[in-house]
Order: C-alpha cells, then sequence, then structure tokens
C-alpha cells in the first residue's frame, strides 16, 4: 500500500508582521513606550501573544523594527556627487527618525540599553545607524574630496549627534539650522587638510 502523501500546514500568514509592527508604532504614539507592551499590542492587532514571540524575542526588539525600521537603500543610493548625496542621506535619516514613533519610543529605548547587560544583535545597530549607507557614500565621492586619514566611523558619529539632537531636542530648540549647514559642516570634516579636491 502506497504510504498516502503528507498534506502541507498551512502557509505561513504575512499579514502577522505588518499588523503586529502597525499596531505596536499606534500604541507607542497614543500611550507611549511603557504601555507598548507585548500584550497590548496582541489586543490591539488581534495577532495571539504567541505569534509575536515567535517573531520578536521581547518588547524591545519589537518596539525597535516598529519604530526604526531603517532608511530604504534606494533613497541613499550613493551617485558620486558627494554634496548631494550628503544632503539625500541627511533628508532621508531625518524622515525615517523624525516620525512619531521613533520619537515616542527614542527615550525609553536609550534608557534601556544603557541598563541592560544584554548584547544586541549587530543587524539592530545597522539598520539603526544607517552607517553602512554613509560609507558608501563617502566611497562613491571623487578622488580627493575625502581626506584618506579621516575615519568615517568618526565623521559618522558626529553627524549622527547633530541628527538627534536635530530630532529629539526639535521643540527644545530656539534655532533651526537648515540642512545645508549640516552638509557643510560634514565637508568641512571630510575635505583634506591641504585643501587640495573640491567638494
Amino acid at each position: 500500500m502506497a504510504e498516502a502523501r503528507r498534506r502541507p500546514g498551512r502557509p505561513p500568514d504575512t499579514s502577522i508582521n505588518e499588523r503586529a509592527l502597525a499596531s505596536a508604532r499606534e500604541l507607542l504614539i497614543q500611550r507611549g513606550f511603557e504601555a507598548t507592551s507585548i500584550q497590548a499590542v496582541a489586543e490591539h492587532s488581534g495577532v495571539h501573544a504567541s505569534a509575536i514571540y515567535r517573531r520578536w524575542p521581547s518588547r524591545i526588539e519589537l518596539i525597535e523594527e516598529a519604530a526604526f525600521p531603517g532608511l530604504s537603500p534606494l533613497s541613499v543610493e550613493a551617485t558620486g556627487d558627494l554634496r548631494r548625496d550628503l544632503r539625500r542621506f541627511i533628508r532621508a535619516y531625518l524622515a525615517a527618525f523624525s516620525t512619531p514613533a521613533a520619537r515616542a519610543a527614542a527615550a525609553g529605548l536609550f534608557a534601556h540599553h544603557q541598563t541592560t547587560s544584554r548584547p544586541r544583535p549587530p543587524e539592530i545597530y545597522l539598520r539603526m545607524s544607517a552607517r553602512p549607507q554613509f560609507r558608501e557614500i563617502l566611497r562613491a565621492a571623487p578622488p580627493g574630496s575625502v581626506d584618506p586619514t579621516v575615519d568615517p566611523d568618526d565623521v559618522f558619529d558626529m553627524l549622527l549627534g547633530a541628527l538627534l539632537t536635530r530630532i529629539l531636542l526639535a521643540a527644545a530648540m530656539a534655532r533651526h539650522r537648515p540642512i545645508e549647514r549640516t552638509v557643510d559642516m560634514i565637508l568641512r570634516l571630510l575635505r583634506p587638510l591641504d585643501g587640495g579636491g573640491t567638494a
């Protein structure tokens, strides 16, 4: 007697991720960081808590992905025009990280990661920082426009500080600098000391 063919299981519900992430964003905006728990997301989205835990080990990972989805590679694709690429990168970063959900999550996430000893997966850092895209922009820059002795990570850290200040303290800041001034600042940090090359 031939063995009966095994029926395939139910295909995975691809809408679960989207529903959970959308609910987490809505809860962050409506109720705040502390109230955005796995149970609250489950009730709000109609997705069972166990299904959420299978995808995100804790509410922190869920909130990080919901609030900080990262930059679209297309929005910051390097063209070789350093000033233009930096301007596009900064605009894309500000757009992605200035959303209401990101603002609601940022302070709580920073506090959590300062008090926890659990290491974070490297992909979380990369998605949230957009550091690889910044390096690609510098690699595509015209020869002579970027000082080879400058550490790109140091420059990115300074840029990140400027952007986070702009994002997180926007309401408290008395002055609102145009993006072009931030672009100029980064170009000065990158320019060779002898003035060679044109940025």
